[in-house]
């Protein structure tokens, strides 16, 4: 007699509790971690062949050294931000001619050429602004002159 599978044991029905916590990156340390469980895991009769292990470790070598690359444009772009906002500062005071986009009549945007004081420089939304004495910001690339007032 052929008994019935209950239905709380078909795959349809079954809800899989999920991670909710935790990376769905691997990571140079999870690689490793795999490396070494299938190393621990692996038939003695049958090991894994040198040129599998020789590709896994250069992948892992690939995987450190984009991490480690990684690492270090993020270091140089702090750097270059930094860097950018301690040289625009030496426009404080400095009288600029600048491009700021308008619409006219018509509705179409159009180039104007303002000028104003430079009052401050910040750090904006990931950018470094120069903030007019007007209470505008703009980006050092709208400026096209730059006079010293006091000469």
């Amino acid at each position: 007699m052929v008994s019935k599978v209950s239905e709380n044991l078909m795959l349809s029905n079954y809800q899989a509790t999920t991670k909710k916590t935790g990376s769905n990156i691997l990571g140079k340390d999870d690689f490793l971690k795999i490396l070494i469980t299938q190393l621990q895991n692996q038939d003695p009769t049958s090991p894994m062949q040198d040129r599998e292990f020789i590709a896994q470790m250069a992948s892992f070598s690939s995987l450190e050294q984009m991490t480690n690359m990684n690492q270090t444009m993020q270091q140089f772009l702090t750097f270059q931000t930094e860097a950018s906002l301690l040289q625009q500062s030496q426009m404080i005071g400095k009288q600029v001619t600048y491009e700021s986009e308008t619409v006219d009549e018509e509705g179409e945007k159009v180039l104007e050429e303002k000028e104003g004081t430079v009052k401050a420089v910040l750090f904006e939304k990931g950018s470094v602004m120069l903030e007019m004495s007007d209470g505008s910001k703009i980006t050092s690339f709208q400026v096209i002159k730059i006079t010293d007032p006091a000469k």
